[in-house]
């Protein structure tokens, strides 16, 4: 039967639905994904100003638009297919479904059940693109199975996290996060001291957290060493400490959300390079994660302490979370999160300056970035009894050597000091507070920090690429 371009481009369309349905449940029944699969090979190859427009407009959503992005582009390209001769739709097809399989196979995140759901959704693809759905219902009926396979495979997922879950309950718990303080400041609307884990920010290239068996997860300590160390996580727990750290992203613009606080657990750097005693020719220790990537810092600082870096287990007193780095990540308070260290950590490898990391070759500089100090407007409540009063208060960060003072400015006028809280240490965020007497209209207020190092934070507004991002927060308010 022949069909109009616009049938054909919509039964093609549905086609795509399918295949992508029966690709991603055949991958999730082995616990892969073929969509993440393809959305990690766009984030590895897209060019770095693709990247940071997609972090900029999507903000803490940057996972779901990707994998939305992934589905909605695969069923666009299998219309585009339809509008090919009938010569070579199956052929290109099959190419589009060896090109998944291929990402499919690059390791070390080589997935058996991604591969055969890629071949399978290849060969359906080639062959309903052979013969499109003839007319709406036909489309329809191809779509609700392709829906329907989508669904079944979200349940597949949701399975296998769920018993990843309950291994990761069973390690117990790590840390003491009961024992925490109060800084003496309490108002709606501010940051709580500790940030939760559920409200924590999340910045990574995979769309998926891997799974990991703690039973069987090891911690390789390599390369140049004396002694090579392999460290389960009860054998870490036992030389671990805890800490207390603010955690930034790079592209936390001016008053964002792209930074928590926690109480961390985890075992100094210093410590296991001591025990591992690295070669004179080792400079780097490369962090590596079990999908490859890597973030690699100088050994020398790690080793004298400079450079304060923990190998981190837990987190508020439980394991670290899926999306966190379970079951170990490593953390240099004071860089941000982008060089500071890998999650999902598989090995630590001594080496030389060789090494090239995952993000330089992205572009990215090879110099270690440190957060900036930041102060961040977190509300503008009323006062309670005097009309045209405003409490103000928030968070200020200057990671590692800690928060000196807050000043907040009102109309561009001068800056002005406010109360601090009590400090829990001065590589995490400390709170702040003030009050202001204000007419009425509006009022535009502007927040600093400075270090206890004398930075003073930087006003001039900077983007995260290459360097990090600086600016002030500011917010109107009216009174």
């Amino acid at each position: 039967m022949r069909t109009n371009g616009k049938s054909g481009g919509l039964g093609a369309a549905a086609v795509g639905v399918a295949a992508l349905g029966l690709g991603e449940t055949i991958a999730a029944a082995g616990g892969g994904s073929l969509i993440d699969t393809i959305g990690r090979g766009l984030i590895d190859t897209a060019p770095v100003p693709v990247v940071e427009a997609t972090v900029a407009l999507s903000g803490r959503h940057d996972k779901e638009i990707t994998r939305l992005g992934v589905g909605a582009g695969a069923i666009a390209a299998t219309a585009a297919l339809g509008a090919l001769p009938p010569r070579l739709r199956a052929p290109t097809a099959a190419a589009f479904g060896a090109g998944a399989a291929a990402l499919a196979l690059r390791k070390p995140t080589r997935s058996a059940s991604t591969v055969a759901g890629a071949s399978a959704a290849g060969a359906v693809l080639a062959a309903g693109l052979r013969k499109r759905p003839g007319g709406l219902l036909g489309a329809l009926a191809w779509s609700a199975v392709g829906a329907g396979l989508l669904a079944a495979a979200r349940t597949l997922h949701r399975d296998h996290d769920r018993l990843r879950d309950s291994a990761i309950r069973n390690v117990g718990p790590l840390g003491g996060i009961g024992l925490v303080p109060d800084d003496g400041l309490d108002e709606p609307g501010l940051s709580p001291l500790i940030t939760t884990a559920g409200r924590f920010y999340v910045a990574d290239v995979n769309l998926r957290p891997p799974r990991i068996d703690p039973d069987r997860w090891r911690l390789a300590v390599t390369g140049m060493v004396a002694h090579p160390l392999r460290l389960s996580l009860a054998e870490l727990a036992a030389d671990a400490v805890e800490f207390d750290a603010v955690m930034v992203c790079v592209h936390n613009r001016a008053g964002q959300g792209r930074a928590g606080n926690a109480r961390w657990l985890g075992v100094p750097l210093a410590h296991l390079l001591k025990h591992a005693i690295p070669e004179p020719a080792a400079t780097r220790l490369v962090t590596r994660a079990v999908d490859g990537y890597t973030i690699s810092l100088p050994v020398e600082p790690l080793r004298t302490g400079e450079l304060p870096g923990y190998l981190v287990i837990g987190m508020n007193g439980a394991p670290l979370p899926p999306e966190h780095g379970f079951p170990a990540r490593v953390f240099v308070p004071g860089l941000y999160g982008q060089y500071t260290g890998a999650k999902w950590l598989s090995e630590l490898e001594l080496t030389d300056d060789s090494h090239t990391d995952y993000w330089v070759r992205r572009g990215w500089p090879t110099d270690l970035l440190w957060v900036e100090p930041h102060a961040r407007i977190d509300t503008t409540a009323p006062g309670r009894t005097i009309a045209g009063t405003l409490t103000v208060a928030g968070v200020a960060w200057a990671p590692p050597h800690g928060v000196a003072e807050v000043e907040l400015s009102v109309d561009d006028g001068p800056w002005r000091p406010v109360d601090l809280g009590t400090e829990l240490a001065p590589a995490a965020w400390r709170r702040w507070r003030t009050t202001l007497e204000l007419p009425p209209g509006a009022h535009t207020l502007r927040a600093r920090a400075t270090s206890r190092s004398g930075q003073v934070q930087e006003s001039a507004t900077r983007a995260p690429f290459p360097a990090g991002p600086t600016g002030i927060h500011t917010v109107t308010v009216q009174v």
